[in-house]
């Protein structure tokens, strides 16, 4: 079901991509375009108007102006998101045991762990529908399944956790900053990523984008003192990253360009 659902999404998220690319494209066409019938792409036009995303016209629509502004800063947001990841799959080395949580831009680094053989662990569902190199292994911790991140968490999950050890952790979270610490806005997360610092014998590295920087979210997941490196982009802001290094992380900041 879920799987369905996704293809789903995916085809109407296509949708909107084509029709920014090409205004003036017909139903039929992007029928075409996407392989269903025209009765479906003025299905999905239906949908994405009640949300907002397009208006409809005779025999075809146009994504409205708000949504293309949010798009962009949606792309901006997935391409800084992918640079971090990026990044941060530099500082796995071959062999290496990593622990990944419920974090999408920790469950990158899957993506860009190449010719590497690694050891995965992550209570993050999503893992399974990761593209990655062979040589990468993937281990779910298990645990209560909630929605809508798919994130596996509870006392099942915890003592999994509890029985392994990672070379290093790669933690995403909801804010972070010099004041409070890494926080989280689920309180459910909490305990996960905690055992996960713990369990870690290497080093331990939060990735955020930089808007999360400074930012503090309603738990407390970790003390600075628990954490080493800091992956983030460059607009992150220079006072709180200065604050977070004399706090003793090692920020490393992206370049875009």
């Amino acid at each position: 079901m879920k799987r369905a659902q996704n293809l789903v999404n995916e085809r109407r998220q296509r949708i909107l991509d084509e029709l920014i690319k090409q205004p003036n494209l017909t139903a039929d066409e992007l029928g075409n375009i996407l392989g269903v019938s025209a009765l479906t792409i003025r299905r999905d036009f239906q949908y994405l108007e009640e949300r907002d995303r397009l208006t409809r016209f005779y025999g075809g629509a146009r994504v409205i102006e708000s949504y293309l502004d949010k798009s962009k800063r949606d792309d901006l947001s997935e391409i800084r998101k992918n640079l971090i990841a990026k990044k941060a799959a530099e500082f796995v080395d071959d062999g290496d045991t990593i622990f990944i949580n419920t974090s999408s831009t920790a469950l990158l680094i899957l993506k860009y762990l190449k010719g590497k053989k690694v050891n995965v662990i992550t209570n993050n569902a999503n893992a399974v529908y990761i593209k990655k190199d062979f040589n990468v292994n993937v281990f779910l911790t298990g645990g209560e399944l909630r929605e809508p991140k798919d994130s596996m968490v509870g006392e099942f999950a915890y003592n999994n956790l509890s029985r392994v050890t990672a070379n290093k952790c790669f933690i995403g979270c909801s804010g972070i900053s010099a004041k409070v610490g890494m926080t989280t806005a689920v309180l459910a997360e909490v305990a996960i990523n905690e055992v996960m610092l713990r369990q870690t014998i290497g080093a331990r590295y939060v990735i955020a984008e930089s808007s999360k920087v400074g930012h503090n979210s309603s738990f407390v997941s970790s003390d600075l003192n628990k954490i080493n490196y800091l992956i983030t982009d460059q607009d992150v802001d220079k006072e709180e990253a200065e604050l977070l290094s004399s706090n003793g992380l090692t920020v490393i900041k992206i370049n875009e360009f």
